[in-house]
């Protein structure tokens, strides 16, 4: 009886210790953002702007990796090396949670019948090319998973910017799998996938 009422307080203890933990870590997240994410990508991560990425309901691993790849320049942004160069991996990992505990933005496509062209290809591919298909990794509704970014409500724009440099290899991180299967979309075909995956 003893055994179980001490371990039911050392259960209790450490649920206290975590939630403390999780509090501190929102509240550096906080500060953070406050002091200059908010800038380009909203308190929330809502980003107004399309130069933009929204980071609201965004994988915390995959922003935390990306804060981490454009500290060590692995991934290129003479706008983003200044903002993480005093951020610890604490700091990433602390703005990864507050981000991901943020709602994603959700509005209709602009262009439902661009969108709809979209909507195959993410889903199906085009093996005849050799385009596989998007939702084979980032998942049938694009939220994609610890290690992959979530597509879905995406400012179309943006995504498409970024296809654009997985193309021509601008984009320096993440490029071995993207380039070789970007290498093989059309423009238009770039057009319509984000902008399908804008209105999920």
């Amino acid at each position: 009886m003893r055994y179980m009422l001490l371990s039911v307080v050392a259960a209790c203890l450490g649920a206290v210790s975590v939630t403390a933990e999780a509090q501190a870590d929102d509240a550096r997240a906080k500060k953070i953002v406050g002091g200059s994410c908010f800038l380009c990508h909203g308190a929330d991560g809502e980003s107004g702007s399309e130069a933009f990425p929204r980071l609201a309901g965004q994988n915390a691993e995959y922003i935390a990796r990306q804060l981490a790849d454009f500290k060590s320049g692995r991934r290129k942004s003479s706008a983003m090396a200044s903002m993480v160069a005093n951020l610890s991996p604490q700091d990433m990992a602390a703005l990864g949670q507050y981000f991901a505990s943020r709602p994603p933005h959700k509005e209709p496509a602009s262009d439902p019948q661009l969108a709809a062209a979209g909507q195959k290809l993410y889903a199906q591919g085009d093996e005849s090319r050799g385009v596989h298909a998007c939702a084979g990794c980032h998942g049938t509704d694009g939220a994609g998973n610890a290690q992959l970014p979530r597509l879905a409500g995406q400012h179309a724009a943006y995504l498409e910017n970024q296809l654009k440099q997985f193309h021509t290899r601008e984009r320096t991180n993440d490029n071995a799998v993207m380039h070789n299967i970007v290498v093989k979309m059309t423009p238009q075909e770039m057009a319509a996938v984000s902008e399908y995956l804008s209105g999920q």
